[in-house]
Parts: structure tokens; C-alpha cells; sequence
């Protein structure tokens, strides 16, 4: 790190991420922006989340009292790819085509199938490239972190990880199950990416899932079924606070599902839309951000690895001058960047 740096001075998001003068040589942790919402199914705009985090992020203070000095470690966010940005702004409007039209008609018409065509080799390509990616930054030990963008992009991570990693865990922070099989014919959607790693990775021993609120029949069925899965949905949660039981026993019983080693997919939607309201798909309900936070607590505090995570679907304001969503997102990547160094106990 530079001499000249002040941990107590401003940050400025033009030195980079959080205001940080890391380079990615010298960086834990690698951020990776995945400008892409191919395939979301009712607001856009998530592509431009993470370009709104690195804007938001100068408003960081780095002093924390739960997890010390993470910033030392070193926080790199690398700059957004072209070819995922031209191919995100490619490829949507197919998806849209087959998003507005009736399922049957998808299944039927050989103009759509070769629309949905399109959007599947889109996203295995990206998925495949974000592999990659992460494959080159875990055998160097650093941290590969991807910020979305919808939550179809974290598959290709997840597959990277189970290579390092041959038993972990996914903590999964939610609104929805995204246990949908092939979700409007989409191989890789922001609806699927749960029932994907599960059915597709082997390594993967339990996916717990919090705030979940808004799912269909075949999801909860599936829930039901598959051994991997626990759910813990967010109206037994609230039933349950509401009859006086403590938040901090529901998040022990959280974290007791889980095995030793973690990776964490957060989708903002997960929280209440107080807090991130722009969200490509927002539903009543949810987590309180302090309640996020003692989750993650509890996951470091019982001894737990965190092995990486994702941070996904914040959106951007529609309204000029409103960083809120992008405000809450910034710290939300710090707050899991400190926990993820800390339960590997490279900071104290």
C-alpha cells in the first residue's frame, strides 16, 4: 500500500474500490463486475449495479469493530469487461421476447427456440469465462469475488470453487428459492441458479436458504424433497420473532445447518426493500440489514470458512442522484469481504 494513504481521510472511488491504491498483485481479495441481466424477469437494470457500487464505495469508512482492518488485506475491483457488456445488451432483448411470450408458445414456435438458443450459448459463454477466471485466481490464492448483475452469473464461481473445495456449503440470502427447472427454457436464469449448482456440482453438501418469500409449487415441492436443500422461509421466521423467540437462536439454527466451509450468494432482495428497492425483483418481507449482518457474524464466530462469496441484483436508482441502493450494496461487499478474511483469520 502506498505511504501516502489515510485510512482516515475520504475515499476517493477514483484510486478504486473503496478509495483503495491496491493493484491486483497485491490484493486478497479480486473483485469481478459482471454487467449482465439477460435474463431477469421483471425490472432491469442490475447490469448497472456494480459500476453504481464502485461509484457509492468513496463513502466507505474502513474502521470496523467487528472484523478490524480488512482494507489491509488488499480489495481490488477489476474494470468491467466490453464483450459482457456488448454481449448483456445483445442478447436481452431475445430473452424479452421469450419472457412476454406464453410458455407453450416457447416450446412451439421455432422462432423463439432460436431465440432461446441465443440466450442459452450467451450465458454459457459467460458462465465458462467466469470460470475460468476464478479458476486462474484461486490457484494464486487470492479471492475471486463476483458482483452482479443477475443471479444467473454466480454458476460459473460456484463450479470454480468445487474444484478447491470438495465439500462446502452455500449460504443463500434470498427472496426467492431460485429452484425453478429451466425457468421460461432459460439453462442458466436469475430463477435457477439454486436447482443448477445443486443438480450440477457435486461438492456442494448443503445450500441453506434465508428470507425466502416468493416461490412456486414446483419449488416448494422440490425444497421439500432434496436432501441438500434447507430452507428457512422468511414467514416462519417472522411467526417466530413475533411470538418472542430471539433472532440471535434462529441464526444459530441457520448456521448449525451449514458445514464447515461456506460460500455465501447474497441477492439484496433478500432484505427488506427498504433497503434496496430497486432490485430487479423486490418482494414485500425479509431481512432486516443488521439481521444480515448477525448471520454473517454467527457463520464467523462458530468457527466456520467463509471460502468466497457474491454479491448480486443491486439496482440503481431511477431517480438522478440516488445512490441508496448502491450505498447499501458498497458496505454490504465490505461487511462480507471482512467476514470472508476474517474466518480464514487473516485479520483480527
Amino acid at each position: 500500500m502506498k505511504d501516502s494513504f489515510n485510512p482516515n481521510s475520504k475515499a476517493s472511488a477514483k484510486s478504486g474500490i473503496f478509495g483503495l491504491p491496491y493493484d491486483e498483485e497485491s490484493s486478497k481479495i479480486i473483485y469481478i463486475p459482471v454487467p449482465w441481466d439477460v435474463t431477469t424477469s421483471y425490472l432491469t437494470g442490475t447490469h448497472l449495479g456494480p459500476k453504481s457500487i464502485l461509484k457509492a464505495s468513496d463513502q466507505i469508512d474502513y474502521f470496523d469493530l467487528e472484523y478490524g482492518d480488512a482494507y489491509k488485506c488488499g480489495l481490488y475491483m477489476r474494470k468491467e469487461l466490453s464483450w459482457i457488456k456488448k454481449l448483456n445488451k445483445e442478447t436481452r432483448p431475445f430473452a424479452e421476447i421469450i419472457i412476454e411470450a406464453d410458455e407453450e408458445k416457447v416450446k412451439t414456435s421455432k422462432k423463439l427456440q432460436k431465440d432461446l438458443l441465443k440466450v442459452n450459448k450467451a450465458s454459457d459463454k459467460l458462465n465458462s469465462a467466469l470460470e475460468e477466471m476464478c479458476d486462474d485466481l484461486l490457484s494464486q490464492g487470492k479471492i475471486p469475488v463476483l458482483v452482479g448483475g443477475d443471479h444467473s452469473i454466480p454458476y460459473g464461481a460456484i463450479k470454480s470453487y468445487a474444484k478447491s473445495y470438495k465439500n462446502f456449503g452455500i449460504l443463500h440470502i434470498d427472496a426467492h428459492s431460485d429452484t425453478r427447472d429451466s425457468y421460461m427454457g432459460f439453462d442458466h436464469s436469475h430463477a435457477s441458479i439454486m436447482r443448477n449448482v445443486i443438480e450440477d456440482i457435486p461438492s456442494i453438501k448443503k445450500v441453506v436458504q434465508v428470507g425466502i418469500r416468493d416461490f412456486c409449487e414446483e419449488e416448494y415441492d422440490y425444497i421439500n424433497s432434496n436432501k441438500k436443500l434447507k430452507t428457512f422461509f422468511d414467514i416462519d421466521m417472522q411467526r417466530k420473532k413475533l411470538e418472542g423467540s430471539k433472532f440471535s437462536t434462529l441464526a444459530k439454527e441457520i448456521v448449525k445447518a451449514l458445514p464447515k466451509n461456506v460460500y455465501i450468494s447474497f441477492d439484496v432482495d433478500g432484505l427488506d426493500p427498504r433497503f434496496c428497492p430497486n432490485t430487479g425483483t423486490p418482494v414485500p418481507g425479509g431481512l432486516d440489514y443488521q439481521e444480515v449482518l448477525y448471520i454473517i457474524r454467527e457463520v464467523v464466530s462458530s468457527g466456520r470458512n467463509i471460502v468466497g462469496f457474491d454479491l448480486v441484483e443491486v439496482g440503481p436508482s431511477r431517480t438522478k442522484g440516488d445512490e441508496w441502493d448502491a450505498n447499501v450494496g458498497m458496505r454490504l461487499l465490505y461487511k462480507l469481504s471482512a467476514a470472508c478474511l476474517s474466518s480464514q483469520g487473516l485479520i483480527k
